[in-house]
Order: structure tokens, then C-alpha cells, then sequence
């Protein structure tokens, strides 16, 4: 038998732990560590609600690739803080929550919760390949909607989003996708491109909103339906359409690879099995006192003895 996998968005979460947790959460320096303890009550209201057998925090090794960029230039450029010659830039991040990621970073590898980035890759990339090779059911928890691309019954792999802390996680499959937006979770990146993101810097294509999009997969079946049919005189595509969809000819040919994750990123070799006790546990004593992570790294220790 083949484990349930649970694959972490890791910087998602703990952004939402960040602003869902009150900053006043400190080390006994005054350091705030809301983004740290909200993380480890994360990751311990998944194992015990969601039982995985495995566990793998994705890490964004560069948030920003510039395999991508040179492909679609606007690509997150609205969230770069500082650019970097030769490295990936720095994005804007809250003041107090930079510091804390790589204590997050230091107390995963304490716990011995397999933690993985890859240069030039998102953590998006990093999950889109674990779950590529998974042999088994695959549970995502991000609250970025692009993984819904990788939605798939058949394989049994959804995404749990969270709608309040995660507590409360909305379970998506493809029934849930169909009722939504009407695509399945390989139509979802098609529809994605198609209607643009600005939060990413995606122009999509202009006049096509989320409801013609869908149409328009409904009916031509896949973006390369869609393709094929604007040079087609008697497909169903109205003038206004035709125009729209040929002017936004050069974005379709590259948006695909842009928007749609990576499945074959050189993931280094990870002992993912959920621990039972921590891996290095007089580093994690060390780290409970410095950042004072009392409560919130006990509740954990005692989910995962169990």
C-alpha cells in the first residue's frame, strides 16, 4: 500500500499564519514569531484532521523564475522589492515576517519534516513534480488557486484550500471545479491564461473573463482548440473574439508554459515519511527556548508521537 502524501505550499501558509496570527505572538526577545507558531498550529490541525503518511513542505527556492519572466516580462514584476543581477530578486515581504522564515526553515529540519526548493523553481513546481511521480492519493494545501491545475479524481490528488486558518479547508476535486468554473483540473490553466491574473502580472487575454473562458473550453475543448479555431472561418467565435483572441496571439503561444506548473524539477532526495519524533531533538529544545514556541510546537510533538 501507497501512503497518503500531503504536500505543503509552505510560504502560502505561513502568510496566512502571518496576518491570521496577532503580532503580539513573541519570543522572549520581543521578536515577533506569529508566522512560526501560526505554522506549527497549521501543520498540526492537518496531520491530526487529514492523517497523511507522508509530508513534504515545498519551498519557493525563487519565487520568481526568470525562465519565466523572459517568456511573459510582467511575470510578478509588481511584487519585486529589489532586483537582483544574477539572483533571484527579493520579493516584497512584511518587515517582521522575513526574519521569521528561516527560523520556520530551522524548526522543520529540527521536527525532521522533509523541507524542499529547487534552484529556479517555485514551490508550485516542486509540488506539480512530487505529485507527478506520487504512487499513490495526494492531498495540496495552498491557498493559491493555480494548483487546481492539478486536480485529478482518477489519481485521487486534490487541494485543500483554506478558507479559515485550516480549520476550515474547502476540499476541491473535480466536482467541485465542474460547479465552479466548469473546466476539470487540466482545463484549469487553460481557463487561468485565458482570463489573466493580475496578482501574478498575467495579462490574460483582454475581454476574456472567467465565464467566456470557460465558453470557450466548452466549446473548443483545450486552448489548442481554441487556437485551431480562430484560423478556422466556420468555427463558433464571434468577430469580436476572432479579433481579440489573434491579437493576443504571442501571449497564448507562451502563456502555457508560464502559467502551467513544472513536472519535471531535479527534486533532491527526502526521507518524506511524517516523523514521530523529532530528528534533531536537542536543536529543537534550542529553538523552543530561543523563539519561545512553547505550546504551539508541544501540541505538535505530542500529534506526531500519536
Amino acid at each position: 500500500m501507497t501512503g497518503r502524501l500531503m504536500l505543503l505550499d509552505t510560504a502560502s501558509l505561513y502568510f496566512r499564519a502571518y496576518f491570521g496570527v496577532p503580532d503580539s505572538v513573541r519570543a522572549p526577545d520581543g521578536t515577533p514569531v506569529n508566522a512560526v507558531r501560526g505554522l506549527l498550529d497549521f501543520i498540526d490541525r492537518l496531520v491530526k484532521d487529514h492523517r497523511p503518511d507522508k509530508l513534504v513542505a515545498c519551498m519557493d527556492a525563487d519565487w520568481r523564475p526568470q525562465w519565466r519572466v523572459d517568456l511573459i516580462p510582467s511575470y510578478k514584476a509588481h511584487r519585486v522589492a529589489e532586483e537582483h543581477e544574477g539572483a533571484p530578486d527579493a520579493e516584497e515581504v512584511p518587515d517582521t515576517l522575513s526574519p521569521q522564515v528561516p527560523v520556520i526553515e530551522e524548526v522543520l529540519d529540527a521536527l525532521g519534516i522533509a523541507r524542499v526548493g529547487v534552484a529556479a523553481y517555485e514551490a508550485d513546481d516542486v509540488i506539480g513534480t512530487f505529485t507527478a511521480r506520487a504512487a499513490g492519493p495526494v492531498d495540496i494545501v495552498t491557498g493559491d488557486r493555480d494548483l487546481y491545475q492539478l486536480v485529478d479524481d482518477a489519481r485521487d490528488i486534490r487541494v485543500l484550500y483554506p478558507l479559515k486558518g485550516v480549520g476550515t479547508l474547502q476540499l476541491t476535486d473535480e466536482a467541485w471545479l465542474r460547479e465552479k468554473y466548469g473546466v476539470d483540473g487540466r482545463g484549469y490553466a487553460d481557463l487561468a491564461l485565458l482570463r489573466g491574473d493580475p496578482s501574478d502580472g498575467l495579462p490574460g487575454v483582454p475581454g476574456v473573463g472567467e465565464k467566456t473562458a470557460a465558453k470557450l473550453l466548452a466549446e473548443f475543448g483545450d486552448l489548442a482548440g481554441i487556437v485551431a479555431a480562430v484560423d478556422d472561418p466556420k468555427a463558433k467565435l464571434t468577430p469580436t473574439q476572432r479579433k481579440r483572441l489573434t491579437e493576443a496571439a504571442p501571449y497564448l503561444a507562451v502563456a502555457p508554459k508560464v502559467v502551467r506548473v513544472a513536472d519535471d524539477v531535479p527534486l533532491p532526495a527526502a526521507d518524506t515519511a511524517l516523523p514521530h519524533t523529532p530528528r534533531d531533538p536537542a536543536a529543537l529544545d534550542a529553538l523552543a527556548a530561543r523563539w519561545g514556541l512553547g505550546s504551539s510546537l508541544q501540541r505538535l510533538l505530542t500529534t506526531l508521537e500519536a
